[in-house]
C-alpha cells in the first residue's frame, strides 16, 4: 500500500473551517433538484447530520466559502495519490515481455532432417548436440524474461490490493459528501422558510430600506450557500464516477496477472517438458524417419503453443489499451452539461427580470405612500 494512501480516513467526518483553499467559489447557480435520499446513512450518521446542520451559520461568510472544502481537498489528494500509484506503463511492458516469450519459443526449432546425396553422412550425435545448444540458449532467455514477468506480477498484485483500498476510500468520501449536502440543504430550507420569511414580512410591514436590505442580504447568503451545496454535489458525482473507473483499472491489472501466471505455470513448463521429450526421443531413436517424426511433432507443439500464447497476448494488449471511459460517454456528459448551463442561464435571466420588475413596483409603492402622507399633512 502506498504511503500516499495511508493518511486517508476510513469513516466520514464533518468539520467546519478546513485548511484555506485557493479555489474560488463556483459562479454558476443551478435549479433546485429533488431531495437526496438519506437511506445510505446509518442512524448515527443521520444524527450527526442533524447536529451538524444546527451548527451551520449562513451569516458566517468564511464558513459558507469553506463548507465541505476539506472533503473536496481530500478528494483531490486522493485522485493525485491514485494517479501516482496506477502505473499504466507497466501493462505495456508486460505486453512486451509476453511478446518476447513468444519470440523466444518460436526461435527454437529442432533441425529438419537434411536432404541430399550426402545427408546419410551426418551423424545423429551432431543433431542432438545442436538441439541441446539451442534449447539451453532459449531456456536462458525465457528464464530471464520470466523473472521480469514475475516482478511485474508482484507489482500488479500490489496495485490490485491498492485499488481495493482506493475503492473503499472513495465510498467513504461519497458518504461524507452526501452528509455535507444533506446537512446543508436542511439548514438552507430552515433559513428560507423561517428567518428569510420573517425578514421579508418585516420589510413589507415597515417599508424601511434597511429592513428590505437585511432580507436581500440573507437571500444572497442563501443563494451563495445553495451554490456551494451544488458544488459539493458535482464533487459527489465525480466520486460516483470514480468507483467504476477504479474497478475497470483493477480488472485490467487482474487480467494481466492471470496471463502472466498462465505463462509462467503452464506455457513455459509445457515448452520445457516438450523439449526434454524431444531430446529423449532423439537419443532413443536411431532411424532417420523416427527423428523426422519427433521433429515434426515438436515443431507442431511449438506452433500450437505459440498460437495460443499469441492469441492470449493480443487479447491482453487490446484490453489494456482500451480507455476507461468511452468517447460516447464523454460526449453525452458534455451535452448534458451544456444543456444544464443553458437552463441555468435562462433561470438566472428570468429571476433577474422578476427582481427588476419587483424593484420598480416597490419604488412605485413607496412614492405612492409618500404622496399619500403628504396629502394627509
Amino acid at each position: 500500500m502506498s504511503d500516499q494512501l495511508k493518511d486517508f480516513t476510513s469513516s466520514p467526518t464533518l468539520v467546519f473551517d478546513p485548511a484555506p483553499q485557493p479555489k474560488n467559489p463556483p459562479a454558476e447557480e443551478v435549479k433546485e433538484v429533488p431531495a437526496m435520499d438519506d437511506s445510505i446513512l446509518t442512524e448515527e450518521e443521520k444524527k450527526m447530520v442533524d447536529d451538524f446542520s444546527s451548527q451551520i451559520d449562513l451569516h458566517n461568510t468564511n464558513g459558507i466559502l469553506q463548507y465541505g472544502a476539506g472533503t473536496q481537498k481530500k478528494m483531490a489528494d486522493f485522485s493525485e495519490a491514485a494517479l501516482n500509484n496506477v502505473r499504466t506503463k507497466d501493462l505495456g511492458e508486460v505486453g512486451d515481455m509476453l511478446t518476447n516469450v513468444v519470440t523466444e519459443l518460436k526461435s527454437f526449432e529442432t533441425e529438419e532432417e537434411e536432404k541430399g546425396f550426402f545427408s546419410f553422412l551426418k551423424k545423429p550425435a551432431n543433431k542432438i548436440t545442436n538441439m541441446k545448444a539451442k534449447y539451453e540458449k532459449a531456456e536462458v532467455n525465457v528464464d530471464r524474461i520470466c523473472q521480469v514477468l514475475e516482478g511485474h506480477q508482484v507489482q500488479l498484485m500490489k496495485d490490485v490490493a491498492m485499488l481495493d483500498k482506493m475503492y473503499e476510500q472513495n465510498l467513504v468520501y461519497f458518504k461524507e459528501l452526501s452528509m455535507y449536502i444533506l446537512a446543508g440543504k436542511k439548514k438552507l430550507n430552515l433559513v428560507r422558510n423561517t428567518e428569510l420569511v420573517q425578514l421579508v414580512e418585516k420589510a413589507k410591514l415597515s417599508g424601511l430600506p434597511e429592513d428590505a436590505q437585511a432580507a436581500k442580504d440573507l437571500e444572497g447568503l442563501c443563494n451563495r450557500f445553495e451554490k456551494k451545496i451544488h458544488d459539493l454535489e458535482l464533487t459527489r458525482m465525480i466520486s460516483i464516477q470514480t468507483a467504476p473507473q477504479i474497478r475497470l483499472v483493477q480488472n485490467s491489472d487482474t487480467m494481466m496477472v492471470e496471463k502472466i501466471q498462465s505463462t509462467v505455470v503452464n506455457t513455459i513448463p509445457l515448452w520445457k517438458s516438450q523439449m526434454v521429450l524431444a531430446l529423449g526421443v532423439e537419443h532413443a531413436s536411431q532411424a532417420a524417419q523416427a527423428q523426422r517424426q519427433v521433429t515434426d511433432m515438436t515443431n507442431q507443439l511449438l506452433r500450437k503453443n505459440a498460437e495460443v500464447l499469441k492469441m492470449a497476448s493480443v487479447e491482453s494488449a487490446k484490453e489494456s489499451e482500451r480507455g476507461v471511459v468511452d468517447l460516447e460517454t464523454l460526449q453525452n456528459t458534455n451535452a448534458a452539461l451544456i444543456s444544464t448551463l443553458d437552463e441555468v442561464m435562462q433561470i438566472q435571466a428570468d429571476g433577474r427580470a422578476k427582481r427588476q420588475a419587483a424593484e420598480v413596483e416597490l419604488r412605485k409603492m413607496e412614492d405612492e405612500l409618500k404622496n399619500k402622507l403628504l396629502e394627509i399633512r
